[in-house]
């Protein structure tokens, strides 16, 4: 399987050719050198414009500025979302699952949840693809124009109990709180005190019928009660979670495991042609 890796420099969803359609009318010109600042530009629009040779160059500016613009914004999106590397939605193998719906998960790639302000769990047992699938979703959003960030739970959670200073806590929510698509990881991996508990309610709390927020788990909603043990907010937690959420099940054994027996096999078999080799490279006595 192959495995996408960070690009050096990712092109825009919606590149803009080097210069700007003839088509286009100087209305529409105007408009876009407003919508990117450039003020000097608007100071001596009526000079620039009354000329045909001008004119062209004008607006292959304007298509300069704005791919560049455009592409800076994607840079920007890929890096803040931190989904790091992960193996593209093509690779994915849709026999292995003993259940999974992927006319389910095909809508998702569409984005439309997004305009909604739904959410998504992904839930099922370890290795079958949860990962993949939410980073997979979260990767199309970025590249349409979306922000996004991951993380998984332990590590945001413990990052905001371990704040101290109220205003602190404030801004460190603010950032979890801010992207148009959270994805938070591997939820019911772990055990979590009262006080995370608290801390994901809340930033829930912030994003519900506001913004989308995916949650890959290995634990019933039933079962949530295990990851935050004696938590009060547990109930409203799932309440606000499942509310307008598409959960999504995806159920089998383990792709993880699947693969590392299939690389011990090829191992074992590339050791014992090695071995053959040598032993007909060994001259008769």
């Amino acid at each position: 399987m192959t495995e996408s890796t960070d690009p050096g420099r990712p092109q825009a969803a919606h590149a803009v050719s080097d210069a700007v359609s003839p088509a286009v009318s100087h209305a529409q010109l105007h408009a876009q050198a407003t919508e990117l600042r450039l003020h000097g530009l608007l100071a001596h629009w009526g000079e620039l414009m009354g000329q045909p040779e001008t004119e062209q160059r004008v607006r292959q500016w304007l298509g300069w500025e704005s791919l560049e613009r455009a592409n800076r914004s994607l840079e920007r999106r890929v890096r803040q979302a931190h989904l790091g590397r992960f193996k593209p939605l093509a690779d994915f193998d849709w026999s292995w699952p003993k259940e999974c719906d992927r006319a389910a998960i095909e809508e998702l790639m569409g984005l439309q949840f997004l305009t909604d302000a739904t959410s998504v769990v992904l839930f099922g047992t370890n290795g079958v693809g949860k990962t993949m699938v939410a980073l997979n979703i979260a990767h199309q959003a970025v590249m349409q124009g979306h922000t996004a960030l991951f993380t998984t739970a332990g590590q945001m959670l413990s990052e905001l109990a371990a704040l101290d200073s109220d205003s602190a806590l404030r801004r460190r929510l603010q950032h979890y709180a801010a992207p148009d698509l959270l994805l938070i990881d591997e939820v019911g991996y772990l055990s979590y005190s009262n006080r995370h508990a608290d801390m994901l309610f809340e930033l829930i709390s912030r994003r519900y019928l506001h913004k989308s927020t995916i949650v890959t788990t290995n634990k019933r909603f039933a079962e949530w009660g295990e990851v935050f043990p004696n938590a009060a907010c547990v109930v409203s937690l799932v309440d606000r979670l499942m509310h307008r959420a598409e959960v999504v099940r995806i159920d089998g054994e383990s792709y993880r495991a699947k693969e590392a027996q299939e690389r011990q096999a090829q191992r074992v078999v590339e050791r014992a042609a090695k071995a053959a080799a040598a032993k007909s490279r060994k001259p008769a006595k």
